[in-house]
């Protein structure tokens, strides 16, 4: 079941912590995906708070928010960007996307088969998906107070393995939230510190999975009769003189 928007709004724009799990993710978005001209950069679920960094540089940016998770105008201050629509049919063009972001929108799904299927068919090929989601082996999926503490946590097998199933290539993984999700001051002061401790520390299990997809897609090879009858049945052949038909596959 997904979140409400105003819940996810006030979350990130409203609340320290929000503010500082916001600027964490992005930045190592933004580390991953260096904003580029001429890209069309997508998000799903409530993932505009990742966007912002490439409405500049971006051929499009659009952000995509699930019916049940309800719709709010985005970026503020600027030209509308965000559209509800439904879950598993984007209104998009199939292989307009070249980066796809996904946050608080697969482990809420009712149908996350379907949902992978629709980001399948909207990136490009060589496009690359990243999704958010909360770590299994975290505090934050543990605890209610945040958004990624509700819906389906993720382990990376758990991930990869259902990327696989529905086409795409994993690329990589990492963790980030690696502070506890406490409104504490002492906590969200040393936020960054943690962030950085957490990067040079792959055992310290963050609150948050990414783990970042491509869509690969391969030349078909050459089929048909072709490939199988290299030369055709000489049928008349021998006819008149006694001799048998030549074999249409060669024995080499």
């Amino acid at each position: 079941m997904h979140l409400d928007v105003q819940d996810l709004r006030d979350f990130y724009y409203r609340t320290q912590l929000g503010r500082v799990a916001q600027r964490a993710i992005r930045d190592r978005v933004v580390r991953l995906w260096p904003p580029a001209a001429g890209h069309t950069v997508a998000g799903f679920g409530f993932a505009v708070p990742l966007l912002r960094p490439y409405l500049a540089e971006a051929r499009r940016v659009i952000g995509l928010m699930p019916g049940p998770q309800g719709v709010m105008p985005w970026p503020a201050g600027l030209e509308n960007v965000s559209v509800l629509c439904e879950e598993t049919a984007w209104p998009l063009p199939t292989g307009l996307v070249d980066r796809l972001a996904l946050m608080h929108g697969l482990e809420t799904s009712e149908n996350p088969s379907a949902l992978l299927d629709e980001a399948y068919r909207v990136l490009g090929p060589g496009g690359r998906a990243l999704l958010v989601v909360p770590n299994r082996a975290g505090l934050w999926s543990r605890r209610d107070a945040t958004p990624f503490g509700f819906g389906r946590p993720y382990s990376n097998a758990q991930l990869e393995a259902q990327l696989r199933r529905h086409g795409f290539t994993p690329e990589r993984s990492l963790t980030v939230l690696h502070a506890p999700p406490s409104q504490t001051p002492f906590w969200l002061r040393t936020a960054d510190a943690w962030e950085r401790l957490g990067r040079r520390l792959p055992w310290l299990a963050g609150g948050v999975l990414m783990v970042e997809a491509s869509k690969q897609v391969y030349a078909p090879t050459r089929g048909g009769l072709g490939a199988v009858v290299r030369r055709p049945l000489k049928v008349l052949e021998g006819v008149r003189g006694g001799a048998s038909p030549e074999p249409a596959l060669s024995r080499e």
